[in-house]
């Protein structure tokens, strides 16, 4: 048999035994086959039917409880109350065929459970169901109605299964005092969605930020100005999250699990709501007296706004803040205003006691009026005999003629400083000096004698005990839109290319502007003898628990250091001053007028400024009046002050 015939018969004898090989592999396969379907279909199968259809999870967050705002004893001066609002979810099973009937068994509820003052109707209903999807994702919950009354969520309540996608949700209004308690330091709140691309804090906030409890709402309200802003990471509180399960088409398919939002902490603050309202009301009403007034001395037609700061001395708090005239805030409660509501309020919304604001009036009669940064006239002067005498320019003893002017410059092109109504004051030493207000004194023997002494460099002498007073520099105080004051000063120099004029105009008030705040904190440190204290606005931040966050210390910024009878000498003169309003006052107390000019719209306005401070044995409140276009500063600003010092003494007590 040959070679071929052998591998033809071995072949012939093997291939049974490959082919049952064949079949059992085969056999073997599509019984793991079989087993892998089974074990999907009948042991696996219902966890993967349900992840395909367990997308995920969407989170719909709820903006927080705004933390409340109290005066010092307690009193609410800004709070949130909780209203209830209905919610429609669109199911999975949802039609849209169904709306009507669901819109018009709602509209029957509102109309005999709710009020009747504002019914939705039926299309009105349809529309905030938002079932084209225009404003919202098919899983986000559709607002359908705030303001519920307690008989519509009773009902709703007992009648769940009747209404499928319903859910009621707490949510908060910002409510302001309505006796308009400190409105422009409070602040106000607005959307977030409104602000949240032209205020730098407000920008990419939610950028890189993956706790849905912090991140900022479209709809919710937040602090732009005043201590609503300033202490927005601390008022806002942290958002409710409801965690909807969701499928792959973004179909609610399960119950929500609900984490409620957390209320944000409490502010106390320093100020006390009688004596601010009793600033504000003083205010009010002494311009409304000078604008009328029969006295010459007193009349003051033009005036229209006025401001004034109450801060206790040693411990820096802020007891009255008053930018006058004001506005009721609740105009703010939804967290936007209309073109209208804003047009009528734009000229009292800011805060006129820490930045420059005007009185209403139109675009061309604006530049004839001064704004609330006025100079401080001759509340200046304690300042400038403190400056001469620590510069050696003269001593608690030297004297000088007060002829009623001074003169300065070129022969033939002298300029003249006189006193208020050309009043001649004789041989004055610096205390009197004070008490006289002499503008020849403060030119010739600190102004002029600094330039002499100094040269350029006395400009910059003189702005520097300005700003370790306090003038010309921020208080501070962290609130938003605070400016730092107008040196002029430095402006006069560049104009006139000397030091002199500049110098000698500044000796008596005349060459800077400066908010009321900043005059209330320089009043302060004279009446301390040289601490520098930060204004203080809040006193404490308490949780809505109770527990105590944080408390507030005095801070003394800056300490100048002078001799005791340098100081001995500026209070003698500023308890020397003449002044009206204060007769009868049973305390002895430091004060200075002020009748600051400016040269506004080519004509010279006089400011009424009135700075004092009280006991003046151991003060214990300083406080600053600025009345623009007020006249004498005796006559227009000083009865406010009286006014706040006996609220202040009536609250708190000028002697304990």
């Amino acid at each position: 048999m040959s070679n071929t015939d052998n591998e033809k018969s071995n072949l012939r004898r093997n291939f049974p035994f490959r082919l049952n090989v064949f079949f059992f592999i085969v056999f073997v396969l599509f019984s793991i086959l079989i087993i892998k379907l089974a074990i999907l279909q009948f042991v696996e199968g219902p966890t993967l039917s349900e992840n395909g259809n367990k997308k995920g999870t969407r989170n719909v967050l709820t903006a927080p409880i705004r933390g409340n705002i109290f005066d010092s004893t307690g009193k609410p001066i800004t709070y949130s109350t909780s209203t209830q609002s209905l919610y429609f979810s669109i199911s999975p099973n949802f039609k849209k065929s169904d709306a009507n009937d669901l819109a018009t068994r709602l509209y029957d509820v509102f109309t005999k459970q709710g009020d009747n003052s504002h019914v939705l109707s039926v299309e009105d209903i349809i529309r905030q169901m938002d079932l084209d999807f225009k404003i919202n994702t098919i899983s986000t919950p559709r607002r359908i109605k705030t303001n519920l009354t307690n008989t519509e969520i009773a009902y709703f309540m007992e009648h769940r299964s009747l209404f499928p996608g319903i859910d009621i949700v707490e949510e908060s209004i910002r409510n302001y005092s309505k006796d308009s308690v400190a409105v422009q330091l409070v602040g106000y709140v607005k959307k977030y969605k409104g602000v949240s691309q032209s205020m730098e804090k407000y920008k990419d906030v939610n950028k890189d930020n993956d706790d849905p409890s912090t991140q900022y709402l479209d709809n919710e309200e937040v602090g732009v100005d005043g201590l609503e802003f300033m202490y927005e990471d601390y008022l806002r509180g942290k958002n409710g999250v409801k965690q909807y399960p969701v499928n792959n088409a973004g179909q609610i398919i399960g119950p929500v699990q609900i984490t409620n939002p957390q209320k944000g902490d409490d502010l106390y603050l320093t100020i006390n709501q009688n004596v601010q309202l009793a600033t504000e009301q003083a205010i009010t009403e002494q311009i409304n007296k000078i604008r009328t007034s029969t006295n010459s001395a007193e009349r003051a037609p033009n005036a229209k706004i006025g401001f004034a700061v109450a801060m206790e001395v040693q411990t820096g708090k802020v007891i009255a803040m008053a930018s006058m005239p004001d506005y009721d805030p609740n105009i703010w409660s939804v967290g936007s205003i209309s073109n209208d509501d804003y047009k009528n309020i734009m000229w009292v919304m800011n805060n006129g006691t820490i930045r420059q604001v005007y009185p209403q009036y139109s675009d061309q009669e604006l530049k004839k009026h001064p704004s609330s940064l006025v100079p401080p006239g001759s509340t200046m002067k304690p300042l400038s005999v403190l400056i001469g005498l620590n510069e050696k320019l003269f001593t608690i003893n030297s004297t000088y003629s007060d002829t009623g002017s001074f003169s300065f410059g070129k022969k033939g092109h002298e300029t003249y400083v006189r006193n208020a109504s050309g009043h001649v004051y004789g041989l004055l030493d610096p205390s009197r000096a004070i008490a006289k207000s002499s503008n020849p004194f403060m030119a010739a023997m600190v102004g002029n004698q600094l330039y002499i002494k100094d040269g350029k460099k006395g400009l910059d002498i003189w702005d520097n005990y300005m700003q370790q007073f306090g003038l010309g520099v921020l208080t501070g105080s962290g609130l938003l839109g605070e400016q730092a004051g107008i040196k002029e000063y430095y402006n006069e120099y560049k104009s006139s290319g000397s030091a002199q004029s500049p110098l000698v105009y500044a000796s008596f008030g005349q060459q800077g502007r400066y908010t009321t705040l900043q005059l209330v904190q320089y009043v302060a440190t004279l009446a301390s003898r040289g601490n520098l204290i930060k204004p203080q606005f809040v006193e404490k931040i308490v949780s809505s628990s109770g527990s105590p966050i944080q408390t507030f210390k005095p801070e003394v910024m800056n300490t100048i250091d002078l001799p005791d009878k340098y100081w001995d000498e500026i209070e003698s003169g500023m308890r020397q001053v003449s002044v009206q309003g204060f007769e009868g006052f049973k305390y002895n107390f430091l004060r200075k007028t002020g009748t600051s000019q400016q040269q506004v719209g080519g004509k010279t306005i006089d400011n009424g400024v009135f700075i004092a401070s009280a006991p003046a044995e151991n003060p214990k409140l300083a406080v600053a009046v600025v009345i623009p276009e007020g006249g004498f500063g005796g006559w227009s600003a000083a009865p406010i002050a009286r006014k706040i010092f006996e609220a202040y003494d009536k609250e708190i007590g000028l002697s304990e």
